[in-house]
């Protein structure tokens, strides 16, 4: 603000309140770090929400190419085998699928990197919620929490699954179980003018009758497009309103600090008459294990 006086500037034209936001997300504004009243109108925010048809169609076709990644991690993660070894194989070989499927028609946003992708978590730092990974070696027993997508024109989708190294102990299968229900809330109580604050309520519900809302720590999701993570979010705090045409995560999580956690991740088109679930990979816990020979 003294700079601005000094300079004897009455008006600044500015892209943002402030430095522009990533996946989301933003910082203090320009009105509380300087002091000055600030007019914006996020535009492109409240366009990115409602997705149109031909947004919609590329988020399901990124859905079915992370299908197809997920189900290449499943197929090589084996005890022995390192994190980032899976993951890389299984991306490159779904990649490569995806471009010999399209070639020329596979339309590039990327500068470098796999179209197809996917990573994981293992063992106790899957309690981390959206750690990094690793690298470190797989176990018999092993918690996994992966997540896969694709991008396709620049879109993305979110898959994300609670698996098993071989059979899961009585404590895994309680605490998988809680989980599920608490995504199955999620989405049976998602639709066109309902509140997220209300969805993530439910959510918290839902685990607290299970006894595990202590080991929560996020907000059950957000809206998905362009970006990994959009606004807005599905969130106790949130004031927005699901519309159809918006498309959001939905992945509550809980977290054991030191043992494991447990989140699955799916993407969901809010419609007309309700919710369609754009990604489906299983999300059952027999369906999730990985047999160990």
């Amino acid at each position: 603000r003294a700079m601005l006086d000094d300079l004897g500037v009455e008006r600044v034209a500015a892209d943002s309140d402030g430095a522009p936001g990533h996946w989301g997300y933003s910082g203090p504004s320009l009105a509380e770090l300087a002091d000055v009243d600030v007019e914006t109108v996020e535009w492109i925010t409240d366009w990115r929400k409602t997705k149109s048809n031909a947004e919609i169609d590329l988020l399901r076709r990124s859905a079915e190419w992370g299908n197809l990644t997920h189900r290449k991690l499943a197929e090589y993660a084996e005890p022995g085998k390192h994190e980032l070894w899976v993951a890389k194989r299984a991306s490159l070989d779904a990649s490569m699928a995806m471009l010999d499927t399209l070639g020329e028609r596979y339309d590039s946003r990327l500068r470098g990197g796999f179209p197809a992708s996917c990573g994981f978590l293992s063992g106790p730092n899957t309690a981390l919620p959206h750690g990094l990974t690793a690298n470190r070696r797989l176990r018999e027993g092993d918690v996994l929490v992966t997540g896969a997508t694709a991008n396709v024109c620049g879109y993305v989708s979110e898959l994300e699954r609670t698996m098993f190294l071989g059979e899961p102990s009585r404590e895994d299968r309680e605490r998988f179980e809680a989980m599920l229900a608490a995504q199955t809330t999620a989405i049976e109580e998602s639709g066109p003018g309902v509140a997220c604050a209300h969805v993530d309520g439910a959510v918290h519900d839902t685990l607290a009758d299970r006894g595990f809302a202590e080991y929560a720590q996020h907000h059950t999701g957000h809206n998905i497009g362009l970006e990994g993570h959009e606004r807005g979010f599905i969130d106790r705090g949130s004031e927005e309103v699901m519309e159809p045409g918006h498309v959001y995560s939905v992945e509550p999580g809980i977290y054991v600090s030191g043992e494991a956690g447990y989140r699955h991740s799916d993407t969901i088109l809010i419609t007309d008459e309700g919710t369609e679930r754009l990604t489906y990979f299983p999300r059952s816990l027999d369906e999730n294990v990985i047999p160990v020979q």
